[in-house]
Formats: C-alpha cells, sequence, structure tokens
C-alpha cells in the first residue's frame, strides 16, 4: 500500500472493522506499510480527532468523528425523512428488521433501518457497513437491476463470500451467483436462507424508476426459525409495492438527484469493498 491518502484511508477502513482497537505493529503489518510510517499517520489523525489512543503506547481505535460525519450527512441528503415512514410501516407489518441500503457508485451500503421485532429472537446489524454482493439478499436485488456484465464486473471486485466467513449456504461460484440472480429477476425480488449469517433468512427488492438504473434496496430481514421461505413468499408483494413507494418518493432527496448510478468498474480494478 503506497500513497499517504491510501495508507490514510486504509487506517481507518480497517480500524473500521475492529471496534476494540489494535496495537500499531498489527496496523502496520496488515497494510504491509512500515511501523514508523504507520505511526506518523496515526499520530496526525489523533491530532485531528479521527483516532484515539487507548493509552500511551496502547491500542489505537476509531473516535465517532466519522459517524458524526456520516449521520450529518444523512439528516441533510434527504434520505432518511422519505424513507423512514416506509421502513417503519414495512417493519411493523413484516414484525422483523427492514434495511434501507442505497447505491452510490459501485458501493452498496445500510444507511437506515426499522425494527419490527419488539421481543424474542432478533437481527439487528451494525449500520454503515457495505453488502457482500455474492451472499446477501441486496446483492442480489442490486445485481438482478444490472446486466450480467456489469453483475460480473461486481462480483470481480468484491469476490465471492465464503462459507466460513458468512452463511453454510453462501454460493461458492460465480455461476452460482448468476442463477440467484436469475431467479431473483424472475420473481422480482430475492430470498436468501443461511446465505449471509447462519439462522438468517432475507428478501430485497430493487429499489427504482422504470427505465432508471436502481437507487437502493429495500430489504426484509430475520431469524430463519420464525421468518421461514413460506414467510418470504407471503410477503413478497408487500416488499415489491414498498420499493415502488420508495421509488417514487426518492425525487425529494437531492442524494437520488445526482449521477451516483455509475457502471461498475472493470474487473481487474482496485477493489473498493471491504472484505
Amino acid at each position: 500500500m503506497s500513497g499517504v491518502l491510501e495508507r490514510t484511508l486504509g487506517i481507518l477502513e480497517l480500524l473500521a472493522q475492529h471496534g476494540e482497537g489494535l496495537e500499531l505493529a498489527s496496523i502496520a503489518d496488515r497494510l504491509n506499510m512500515p511501523r514508523s510510517a504507520a505511526h506518523r499517520l496515526l499520530t496526525d489523525l489523533v491530532r485531528c480527532g479521527y483516532v484515539r489512543q487507548l493509552r500511551e503506547h496502547g491500542d489505537y481505535m476509531l473516535t465517532t468523528k466519522l459517524v458524526s460525519m456520516g449521520l450529518s450527512f444523512l439528516s441533510h441528503s434527504g434520505i432518511v425523512d422519505f424513507a423512514q415512514p416506509l421502513l417503519d410501516r414495512l417493519a411493523e407489518l413484516s414484525g422483523e428488521l427492514v434495511r434501507l441500503s442505497v447505491v452510490d457508485g459501485n458501493r452498496l451500503t445500510w444507511v437506515a433501518r426499522a425494527q419490527g421485532a419488539r421481543q424474542g429472537l432478533r437481527y439487528d446489524p451494525d449500520m454503515g457497513s457495505d453488502a457482500r454482493l455474492s451472499c446477501s439478499s441486496s446483492g442480489l436485488a442490486w445485481m438482478s437491476a444490472l446486466s450480467d456484465e456489469q453483475a460480473l464486473a461486481l462480483l470481480g471486485q468484491q469476490g465471492l463470500g465464503s462459507r466460513e466467513e458468512f452463511g453454510p449456504n453462501a454460493p461458492q461460484t460465480i455461476q452460482e451467483v448468476l442463477d440467484l440472480v436469475q431467479q431473483t429477476r424472475e420473481r422480482g425480488y430475492s430470498t436468501t436462507v443461511d446465505t449471509y449469517s447462519p439462522g438468517l433468512s432475507a428478501m430485497s427488492a430493487p429499489v427504482q424508476l422504470a427505465g432508471q438504473p436502481p437507487i437502493g434496496v429495500i430489504t426484509i430481514a430475520g431469524p430463519t426459525v420464525r421468518f421461514t421461505e413460506q414467510r418470504m413468499k407471503a410477503l413478497g408483494p408487500e416488499l415489491l409495492s414498498f420499493a415502488a413507494q420508495m421509488a417514487a418518493a426518492s425525487g425529494t432527496s437531492p442524494f437520488f438527484r445526482k449521477p451516483l448510478n455509475k457502471p461498475p468498474l472493470e474487473v481487474g480494478r482496485r477493489p473498493i469493498y471491504a472484505a
């Protein structure tokens, strides 16, 4: 990893994956940079308030400054304003977690949610992370609204999610993923069981206006023991209806009035997704 900017962003992305913090040596080794360079960059990040050191000569971890910036952006973009009432209604209807992810260039990032489960088992992951496209229902839904060539480019950048890291049913070949994408196109929404996380079922539909590229994905997810394939099938028409309403309402957000949906980068370009 070379270049001050690339190294700095690499440190921020790495620390974002380790909430407990990392020591200097670990950061330098993982990012393949000299420890002296890592120390200089970390010192600058501490000075600017993006990173803090737990104790003298101790581990480094992110502060909430980046989170605050993200929340400030969302509040001014209008995304949550138009999306939250729809997410709340679908969460109440389904009784499960409902999430909205948005397409920003070649990224699909979860930005808003509503929790329908009030008791018992709940699925409630961290927000702000990027979807693993090959094995998440949201990733399959997004790719279903693209051409096979665009989907292959995205998969080429991010790679396939392993079953050890994700779920026991995570697809392990490009053809398996493309088969799931085609099934999603035919159905209008994706369904996954134990592909992204053990014991998790999910269904997703792309949010897009007719003739336009998708601007996001709306997802319902819950424990497999409760959120069965039969339950997902019954909720399919509702999910599609809410996705259409979300697309119609998206014109109120300045975020979606900008040309965000650039064609996926060519296969072989540097990956921009977190592993």
